[in-house]
């Protein structure tokens, strides 16, 4: 066994904090030369007095498997002669203070399944992928004018096998075509690194070079993101740089001290979540952070990573939102010019709740250098107005139009997602005030609107079955819910309006630019009606749309529009096939001359209740 060599400038860039591929030197590596096979093993252990490595193949006795010191920062290394793929380990370090913990790889990229805890040593290479269109076809797209509706999935609970997990190969075969068969283009996982407890939805991790042991093997996660790939579904990793669980043997005081996590108890310890907080501001936590994004990218081909918490990363832990944090910005900020540099077309969406400016400003211009952010304001906004009882809606009116006053200041990402239907907050069906019929018509008009506004989307798995139940994180998702009338109606309500999204680029195409929205009415409070348009980049390809978020018909109803011929019902939610009432408009409208809602012309129409209306020009 001999110690292996790393170069000077690896072991300088790691310390400084701008190292990309750690990943490459760190962890455990199976090395082939021509003389031999070797395993190699390298971790960051600054304050230990010695490190041993123990696993599986030396019965977890490391007497004759001490690592050496690389450096006075602490890097430690061993090379075990042959080949240890399989082979279970972790790091047994001895603290300053003489205790022994026994530590999991923090680079390590497979790991048992729990509840046990050790790192297996993986040979990454070797997967065949066949994603090589898929890849140049993102290449060349500019994300922002394409189409964006993203399934956000938690797969331990999304369908599950006599109780038991689906494998990353089953929901390859089961996922894919139930995502492909709806119109979503982007599947977001909730974290699948490493964690210990299923409750915490991988939120809480200890292996963030290690997809969960929990589905498969890491060669099975690389065949359900090549076959998304194939059939032209993007893939988003919910990726976790804040903070990191507590586990013994995880990140946590892993040397004896506090390695990954801050010094100081108020800046360690996020009481809200029970976790530790990454010391963003240390070169090597860096460099691991860095270095994990450009894995998930290299490695596994991610199409992006929505980055969760970022308020949490922004501010200064327990000081609430007084007290930038500036080591935590300027990682955030390299993180994403060091992410664009690798691959422009990746997606790097920001979950901030905050009003921080600039979270999708490119860095060279003062901003954070996200290219998405979750619009919170809206979704609690929208759902607020949703749960006001009807006859109370003309009293918060400005729910509604508030988000236009800033909707182009960011590039957003509308989300409906896990943390709005669980813990007692309901599902979105059953946040909707009324009787049966009422939910299932404002949960279609909600939807027609979320569609409707400017802005990407986002919905949470189960969701396009309108359950009453909210997310039970334990149970797979309501499938039993298509045998029930309303519920398969809504259903095929839901395909058909992510198949019409995708079709018509007024809805998609000018998202971020106020050019693509204008308001046609937006003070009539006491019909609670809103009407806009939304324009493409060719002129005169727009849509207007009228959302009546009241129980009342409106017959011969005027709404101001542009001049054209006609105009023609593509899209009302009230249709009979959805479960409406069939107030539509089934021939074209005439197109009237006379000033009305400040427009040249109008049509006069039906505006059903409970329900949003699109209308398409023709000349």
């Amino acid at each position: 066994m001999n110690a292996m060599m790393i170069s000077d400038y690896d072991v300088f860039l790691f310390h400084e904090g701008s190292m990309q591929q750690a990943y490459q030197f760190m962890g455990s590596h199976v090395r082939r030369t021509p003389s031999g096979t070797y395993t190699e093993f390298c971790v960051w252990a600054p304050n230990a007095r010695g490190v041993r490595l123990v696993g599986s193949f030396n019965d977890w006795n490391g007497l004759h498997y001490k690592l050496s010191k690389r450096n006075n920062e602490g890097i430690w290394t061993i090379r075990v002669d042959g080949n240890l793929s399989g082979e279970t380990y972790k790091y047994e370090i001895m603290t300053s203070s003489g205790v022994k913990k026994l530590k999991a790889d923090p680079y390590g990229v497979a790991s048992e399944k729990r509840p046990r805890t050790a790192s297996m040593v993986y040979e990454l290479q070797g997967f065949q992928w066949e994603d090589e269109e898929w890849l140049e076809q993102r290449s060349k797209k500019t994300v922002y004018d394409q189409p964006m509706f993203i399934y956000e999935v938690h797969l331990g609970t999304w369908k599950k096998n006599k109780g038991e997990f689906l494998s990353y190969k089953e929901l390859a075969q089961e996922l894919i075509p139930h995502v492909k068969e709806h119109g979503f283009t982007h599947i977001e996982l909730l974290p699948i690194t490493e964690h210990p407890f299923d409750r915490s939805w991988g939120y809480q991790s200890t292996g963030y070079y290690s997809p969960t042991s929990r589905y498969g093997s890491p060669h099975e996660v690389m065949q359900f993101i090549n076959e998304c790939h194939v059939h032209n579904i993007g893939v988003i990793l919910d990726w976790v740089p804040g903070h990191f669980c507590k586990d013994a043997h995880g990140l946590y005081e892993f040397d004896g001290s506090f390695v990954y996590e801050y010094g100081e108890e108020r800046d360690r310890e996020n009481y809200t979540w029970g976790t530790a907080n990454f010391d963003l501001g240390k070169g090597e936590v860096r460099s691991f952070l860095l270095s994990n994004a450009r894995f998930w990218m290299e490695v596994y081909h991610i199409d992006g990573f929505r980055i969760d918490a970022v308020s949490n990363i922004i501010y200064w832990a327990n000081q609430g939102e007084m007290s930038p944090n500036d080591g935590a910005l300027q990682f955030l900020k390299k993180l994403n010019q060091s992410v664009f540099e690798y691959d422009s077309s990746i997606l790097m969406i920001a979950e901030d709740s905050t009003d921080w400016p600039q979270v999708t400003s490119p860095v060279h211009y003062g901003g954070l250098g996200f290219n998405y952010k979750w619009n919170m304001g809206w979704m609690n906004d929208v759902l607020k107005y949703m749960e006001t009882p009807p006859s109370e809606r003309r009293d918060v009116h400005s729910l509604i139009t508030f988000s236009l006053l800033y909707a182009f200041s960011e590039n957003y990402v509308l989300p409906f997602s896990h943390d709005e239907v669980v813990h007692g907050k309901k599902s979105l069906l059953n946040k909707m005030p009324g009787d049966y019929w009422q939910k299932f018509a404002q949960y279609r008009l909600l939807l027609s609107y979320l569609v409707a506004h400017p802005g990407k989307k986002l919905l949470f798995m189960g969701s396009e079955y309108a359950p009453f139940s909210e997310w039970k994180d334990l149970e797979e998702i309501d499938w039993h819910l298509t045998s029930y009338e309303f519920h398969h109606k809504f259903n095929s309500y839901f395909k058909e309006l992510l198949h019409l999204y995708k079709g018509a680029k007024p809805l998609y195409e000018l998202d971020h630019r106020s050019e693509g929205f204008e308001w046609i009415d937006v003070n009539n409070a006491d019909q609670q009606i809103f009407s806009f348009i939304r324009k493409a980049k060719e002129s005169n390809d727009h849509l207007v749309v009228i959302c009546n978020f009241s129980p009342n018909v409106y017959h011969q109803y005027k709404v101001g529009v542009n001049l054209a011929s006609y105009y023609e019902e593509i899209w009302n939610s009230d249709d009979d096939r959805f479960g409406g009432s069939h107030q539509v408009n089934p021939h074209p409208l005439h197109v009237h001359q006379g000033a009305y809602h400040g427009r040249d012309g109008y049509v006069e129409m039906t505006i059903p209740p409970y329900a949003a209306v699109y209308l398409k020009p023709i000349n």
